[in-house]
């Protein structure tokens, strides 16, 4: 019994019940946004990030799991609403059906939605008759009153159906038994299959033709009595004897129906009429309310006034609670790094290494790493958890659908707006969270925009500035700076539809395509799971990416630092030789220079900048803000200063981490040198203008 209950994908339990039988391969599908990653992360215990909004699966991810001592692999295939594809993703997991030997397929369905599933379960009837359905979701189906006779249901289908809770992990010893049983009984039942009408003659006839093929006949048909579909795409399916005599017949039907678009029209209503025979015989909604719910919640959130006020509340309240709740954490991770900087240095003299090697060691690269994890990680780890809360309740997706009129005129995807959200967090997770959208072009203009978008990285720096030099004593003045850095924000955003609108006239033409985009139910968070996911998911891959390019920085910058020319370090001969340029961009030599050595982590910029100041050759702690305010003015710093540093963070170059991200992307070094020109040119002309506006104005 105890074999029965594991679901294994990891060498312990591999050693322990070993696979004795020939292994099977398994497909899973379904549709966007119905746990499908979710089962596969159970049956596999693989850690594939899921959640509330459609397309988490854009690259087949593969696993396996070993089941009475059967080892078998098990394929989670990108989301698809269909198997006649309208993207790459649905393209790829029909190719996979058609192409692949494929011993079983899995189609996960949402037990609260089973209308809306069952289409792509009739599609795939027609390529394998070892088919069963995963009704996923059922406990949610419970809550919401939703009875679904899965016996009946599998009676008109001719198939296996299997009620499962992913989340739960209820139900899933049902489903590796019933994949078990397909495995070695097959097809037991005769599946049904769905009339097409006026079509049914035509598709007999063109059975009829085909002799032997690699796929059912019948599905073949189908597809060659497609107007759409060219001759070489299923040429490869038909045996070569008889593919003349095949396609001839398709022809010459073809010319006697004149189908055209009446053959897309017959198939969905076909199929959607099929759809709703089945749900009005085997599903019964005792309480609407839920869905009446939703409805009410969805004429809130995607309002013309109202779904904006509460965006900007809702991205407002994340941003506050995110700078209101790190500095603690940040401050006492920073202080337990500097405490360990004493028995580190003592460690490396018992190891008789030099003077020199223990400052460049401990004074550079352990310092800096400390910096960049203490002002990193307590922000990522209080707004990625919140982000995802929002993912998981079901609120992304309205986001994109608010945003999607505006994306259109900037001849961009709605879907950008979701990789803009994940940008605040950070851009390297933005950039690669574009998969998401199918258009190459609408992903490039999403990738070269996403750095317009400051992430938690550049945050320190918004909010020293606005602390220091806008500061307002009145008791809300916590609120007036959150506005302020929420209008810095909003900026960005505002520049980044600039420029989707500037690449899409010039090289990226193009008009936005449309898309679907499933406004999911509105769902309750599993918080668990959420603090798992974005804590190893997101904010420990983030820091990893960032320590790992800090490192070799900080000694770098150390070098600079305390190598002498003249008494003088290099780092500051380099600040004056760049003072010249800065100044006309309303900074100076130090900060423009802090810019450039801050490349791989934003968030070493300002440790950078009073290193210079203070000459120490040491990066130091900036959490007395009014030390280094007075610092910054000893330094002939103002509040346009201020501003135009405020600008530049928000608009320059990507971090090194976004750019070896754009290039594994795009796979292209042109996208990748533009994504790192653009915004650097851009900042610089943006610098110079308000430095210029403000002097005119005020000086």
């Amino acid at each position: 019994m105890l074999i029965d209950k594991m679901i294994a994908a990891n060498e312990d339990i591999n050693t322990i019940y070993k696979a004795n039988k020939k292994g099977a391969t398994i497909a899973l599908l379904g549709n966007p946004n119905v746990g499908k990653s979710t089962v596969f992360n159970a049956l596999t215990n693989m850690n594939q990030h899921t959640g509330n909004w459609a397309g988490k699966t854009v690259a087949m991810a593969e696993g396996y799991y070993v089941f009475r001592g059967r080892r078998n692999q098990i394929a989670d295939l990108p989301g698809t609403y269909s198997l006649m594809p309208q993207s790459k993703e649905e393209e790829v997991t029909r190719d996979f059906l058609c192409k692949e030997k494929i011993d079983v397929c899995v189609v996960v369905c949402d037990a609260t939605l089973l209308e809306r599933n069952l289409n792509l379960v009739l599609q795939v009837m027609e390529i394998h008759t070892n088919v069963i359905v995963a009704l996923n979701m059922i406990d949610e189906a419970i809550e919401k009153q939703i009875q679904i006779d899965d016996q009946k249901l599998a009676a008109m289908l001719g198939i296996t159906v299997v009620k499962l809770s992913a989340r739960k992990k209820e139900g899933l010893l049902e489903l590796m038994q019933a994949i078990e049983h397909a495995i070695q009984h097959g097809s037991t039942k005769d599946s049904c299959h769905v009339d097409y009408g006026n079509l049914e003659q035509a598709i007999l006839l063109l059975s009829e033709s085909i002799c032997s093929a690699s796929l059912p006949k019948r599905y073949l048909a189908i597809r060659l009595l497609d107007p759409k579909v060219e001759q070489r795409e299923l040429e490869d399916y038909i045996l070569k004897e008889s593919k003349a005599r095949v396609f001839a017949k398709r022809e010459e039907i073809l010319l006697t129906l004149k189908l055209e678009e009446d053959y897309v029209e017959c198939i969905v209503n076909s199929i959607t009429n099929r759809v709703k025979q089945l749900t009005q015989a085997c599903v019964c909604y005792k309480n609407s309310s839920y869905e009446q719910r939703d409805v009410k919640l969805d004429s809130f959130f995607t309002h013309k006034v109202w779904g904006l006020l509460s965006m900007l509340v809702l991205l407002g309240c994340i941003f506050w609670i995110t700078l209101s709740l790190s500095n603690i954490p940040s401050g006492w991770l920073s202080e337990r790094f500097y405490e360990m900087e004493a028995p580190l240095k003592e460690l490396l003299m018992q190891l008789s290494i030099s003077d020199t090697m223990i400052r460049f060691l401990v004074d550079g690269i352990w310092k800096t790493c400390g910096w960049v994890i203490s002002v990193m990680l307590p922000p990522m780890a209080i707004f990625f958890p919140l982000f995802t809360l929002l993912e998981d309740f079901g609120y992304l997706p309205r986001i994109a659908f608010y945003l999607d009129g505006i994306f259109q005129k900037v001849h961009a995807c709605g879907k950008q707006a979701l990789t803009m959200c994940m940008g605040f967090g950070c851009n390297a997770v933005g950039v690669a969270n574009t998969r998401i959208i199918e258009s190459p072009r609408e992903r490039l203009i999403a990738i070269l925009t996403n750095v317009f978008i400051p992430c938690n990285g550049r945050f320190p720096t918004l909010i020293a500035m606005i602390s220091m030099f806008f500061f307002v004593a009145s008791p809300w003045n916590h609120v007036l700076q959150s506005t302020l850095l929420i209008g810095v924000i909003l900026i960005g955003v505002a520049m980044s539809f600039v420029v989707s609108k500037l690449l899409s006239k010039t090289i990226l033409k193009g008009v936005a395509s449309s898309f679907v985009l499933e406004l999911p139910p509105y769902r309750k968070p599993q918080l668990g799971s959420i603090l798992v996911r974005s804590l190893f998911d997101r904010t420990l891959f983030v820091l990893g990416r960032a320590v790992s390019v800090a490192l070799p920085a900080g000694g770098i910058i150390w070098l600079l630092a305390n190598i002498n020319i003249d008494g003088v370090s290099l780092l500051v001969h380099c600040a004056d030789f760049l003072d010249p340029f800065a100044q006309l961009m309303g900074l100076d030599g130090v900060i423009l220079f802090a810019f450039i050595l801050g490349f791989p982590a934003n968030e070493i910029v300002l440790p950078i900048i009073l290193m210079a100041y203070l000459s120490n050759g040491v990066m130091v702690d900036i959490s007395d803000l009014t030390f280094v305010k007075e610092l910054f003015i000893a330094n002939d710093w103002t509040w346009v200063t201020a501003l135009c540093m405020m600008l530049f963070s928000l608009v320059h170059f990507p971090c090194a981490t976004t750019l070896l991200t754009i290039k594994k992307e795009t796979g292209s070094w042109k996208w990748t040198i533009l994504a790192f020109v653009m915004p650097t040119l851009m900042g610089i002309a943006l610098c110079m203008f308000v430095n210029g506006l403000m002097k005119f104005l005020f000086f």
